[in-house]
């Protein structure tokens, strides 16, 4: 596809389809819970033919059992390809046969474990013991352990499902990288319904290869430009996932003078990026996105001694979890400080989606509880000054009241209200302080990028009144956004408390907000 090509693709703001009659060319194939693939599908000369679901059982079996090479490619292909085809439901019923069928021989396991637990050391001379006598192979130069060794190798080889040897043979197959990922995509959606806990093992098992499979000593740093190739740009066009590509003179600038965006390409799967970040070239770290997306550089790349991170994004579902948004935001630091020494600051200008959710819980559940549990979470300045901004906007008298009906309406109409935007800004912010810094679930941080950047050893740095004030801003976070610091010299250490502590690093302006709870 050419630019002429992107150009209607983003008219059309359609998801693209790669060149390439496989189907596991089709890096965006729809997974599972968007799937309305049916049994039927259309023949060449358009006539109807059924997919066969037993077929494509078969060709599964076959592609896990096979032994001999020069036919493993063909059976791995009818997998793939006849996989694709299949409905919703009958995806799911062979990832379930897959799960169940094909995991560990447990009989055998058990087996292995008797013999094991019947040999027994000797305190003296290493003797082995079997079944209580002295094993005669026992003798002066240690081959008495033999016994433990053979055991515990064939214990090892019996630990490992069946379903490895598909994983295995896929990963190294024409496409099938990027088929597994799909394929990881439909079990995680059939979890998120219902939590089989054969489909569970499956599921961490993939994802263990994955992360070895996809080691950064394997990815390729690729610098996204405006001369790359079409298919590429529609990439970034289609997964942009934080702030949504308008149209060409939209991305033209996020590619142009002072931005940078660098993805990770895998051999496996050329010329389309795993995941991708996007930069500003600044002097000062900016508040806002709409500074970001819509002001022209107002200085030469050269005067810039701040990059600032503003978007990342995976094009894989299936590659949920598997944090290489981590590895890439530490390379990109690395290039960019070689490349431009002048640059010695690196932030993010980052959105906090579950601040909005987070808050109207804590306003439904103050709503629910009586006067002795009620947490009445506005200090009684703010409620007086809501309450006052509000008389002719809703009438209402409760200030708990008034906040959840200003957040929750569509129409946000608070924001065209000059007293009520600075009226809210006080609590808000100290609302929004307290949900970073001491919201947790399991010992990390509630919020899903906070928890993402703090691990990568980030800092909250600041946060920003009305940084985004687009619909998706304010629904998520009341147009909220913040600065998350990445500072050379502390991201080891501060990754390294988060995650075995849960310590969140801030700056002194965050903890301003709270002082004496954090």
């Amino acid at each position: 596809m050419n630019k002429k090509g992107l150009a209607i693709l983003m008219r059309t703001r359609m998801r693209p389809f790669s060149p390439g009659s496989n189907k596991l060319n089709h890096l965006e194939h729809v997974p599972i819970q968007g799937s309305k693939v049916s049994h039927e599908d259309i023949d060449s000369s358009g006539n109807t033919m059924k997919r066969d679901f037993g077929a494509v059982r078969e060709s599964m079996h076959s592609a896990i059992s096979m032994k001999k090479a020069e036919v493993l490619d063909s059976a791995l292909d009818e997998f793939s390809e006849g996989y694709l085809d299949l409905s919703k439901n009958d995806r799911q019923s062979l990832l379930l046969i897959l799960a169940k069928d094909y995991d560990l021989d447990r009989s055998q396991i058990h087996e292995l474990m008797k013999q094991y637990l019947g040999l027994e050391a000797s305190a003296t001379g290493g003797v082995i013991l079997v079944g209580g006598k002295v094993d005669a192979s026992t003798n002066e130069d240690g081959s008495c352990l033999a016994a433990f060794y053979r055991l515990e190798r064939n214990i090892r080889y019996a630990l490992k499902p069946q379903y490895e040897d598909l994983f295995e043979r896929l990963n190294t197959h024409p496409g099938g990288l990027k088929f597994l990922s799909i394929m990881r995509a439909d079990i995680l959606s059939i979890l998120e319904e219902e939590n089989v806990v054969s489909l569970r093992a499956l599921e961490s098992y993939m994802k263990q290869k994955l992360i070895t499979w996809l080691s950064p000593a394997v990815l390729e740093l690729h610098q996204i430009t405006w001369d790359d190739p079409a298919s590429l740009l529609e990439k970034i066009v289609a997964y942009e996932a934080v702030h949504p590509v308008s149209n060409l003179v939209d991305l033209k600038r996020r590619l142009g003078v002072g931005r940078r965006c660098f993805g990770y390409i895998h051999p496996a799967v050329p010329g389309e990026p795993l995941i991708f970040i996007e930069v500003a070239l600044q002097k000062n770290v900016s508040q806002t996105i709409q500074e970001v997306l819509w002001d022209e550089p107002s200085m030469h790349e050269c005067e810039a001694t701040c990059a600032l991170f503003y978007s990342i994004s995976s094009t894989q579902p299936g590659l949920k979890g598997i944090n290489l948004g981590k590895f890439l935001i530490k390379r990109v630091i690395d290039l960019v400080k070689k490349d431009m020494p002048n640059i010695y600051t690196f932030a993010t200008l980052s959105p906090i989606p579950g601040y909005t959710q987070w808050l109207l819980a804590k306003l439904v559940s103050a709503e629910r509880s009586d006067s002795t549990f009620r947490e009445n979470i506005l200090e009684p300045e703010e409620e007086r000054a809501l309450h006052d901004a509000s008389k002719e906007l809703t009438g209402e008298k409760d200030a708990m009241k008034v906040l959840w009906n200003l957040l929750t309406s569509r129409k946000y109409e608070w924001i065209k209200s000059d007293e009520l935007v600075s009226v809210l800004e006080a609590p808000l912010m100290r609302l929004c302080a307290r949900y970073l810094l001491l919201e947790k679930k399991r010992g990390r941080a509630l919020d899903s990028v906070a928890n993402f950047h703090l691990q990568n050893g980030a800092m909250i740095g600041r946060i920003n009144w009305m940084a985004d004030r687009s619909e998706k801003g304010l629904c998520q976070s009341a147009g909220i956004m913040v600065n998350y610091l990445y500072r050379l010299e502390d991201i080891e250490e501060n990754g390294q408390s988060y995650i075995s502590t849960g310590t969140v690093h801030a700056t002194d302006d965050i903890h301003g907000f709270l002082p004496g709870e954090a």
